[in-house]
């Protein structure tokens, strides 16, 4: 798919860059860009060529958020349905983050705004430059704080006084206390960013595919676990899902190897 608000390309094997590509809007969000986001996340469901994916923005930072001027125009004689479909469309694109079942490493610098701020936490890990600052902002422009996803994932990263004291007052954060709160995993000068990004990507690539795959799906559910058992079921399926297959492969190539010196 040819797109025009974000670029990707497989940047070594097994590794997917995601690039937020409008620089000159600070890579805020508009119409066109949600849809080229929703179609990009749809598809790496099927995609099993990719084990790990870096998302960046490109430019002067990571992303403001939603494009204002752009949503007012597309929000513009909507009825609530309509409007409704609209919001859904843009908190899509978080879910959908959260259901690729690669592991996504957002790398962080300049501004992590809004829909920016969801983006960051929609992905599972987080390297962050020395000048990127984060904000639940959608209080800011005159809408509640909880938006974007922001109010599910936001408290469960940093606990619930935290986040409230986020979504409610539209704060900026600096990247050391962003550090200090446990959202992000490194911190390192902007030049850095990417290819310690990077680096956690390669960690991941050698291991087992359907490992990484699994693994992301077994933290998801268990997030939503009501007790310990059910989070423990989850990865006793996961583990002997996971043996079982690697022996069987383990039969089928020790079976393959006798034919061939049988022949």
């Amino acid at each position: 798919m040819d797109y025009q608000t974000i670029t990707y390309e497989i940047i070594e094997p097994g590794i997917g860059l995601l690039n937020l590509n409008r620089p000159q809007a600070y890579n805020a969000v508009n119409r066109l860009m949600m849809q080229e986001l929703s179609a990009f996340w749809t598809e790496r469901v099927h995609d099993t060529g990719v084990n790990v994916i870096i998302l960046k923005g490109s430019g002067k930072g990571f992303c403001a958020g939603l494009d204002l001027k752009d949503s007012a125009e597309a929000m513009a004689g909507l009825n609530m349905q309509d409007a409704l479909d609209y919001q859904a469309g843009l908190t899509g694109i978080v879910a959908l983050m959260r259901k690729a079942p690669q592991p996504i490493i957002a790398v962080v610098h300049g501004a992590a705004m809004g829909l920016g701020f969801s983006f960051a936490l929609a992905a599972d890990l987080r390297v962050i430059a020395e000048d990127a600052r984060f904000s639940a902002a959608y209080i800011n422009v005159g809408l509640g704080g909880a938006d974007m996803a922001c109010s599910y994932l936001l408290p469960r990263m940093i606990g619930t006084g935290r986040a409230y004291e986020m979504m409610l007052t539209g704060e900026t954060l600096a990247a050391a206390e962003v550090m200090a709160l446990g959202l992000a995993s490194r911190m390192v000068p902007r030049e850095e960013v990417l290819e310690t990004g990077l680096g956690l990507a390669r960690l991941m690539q050698v291991k087992n595919p359907l490992g990484l795959r699994l693994t992301k799906q077994a933290i998801n559910t268990s997030l939503h676990a009501g007790s310990l058992e059910q989070a423990v079921q989850m990865e006793n399926l996961t583990q002997v899902f996971l043996a079982a297959k690697a022996m069987l492969e383990s039969g089928r190539a020790i079976s393959t190897t006798l034919k061939d010196k049988s022949a």
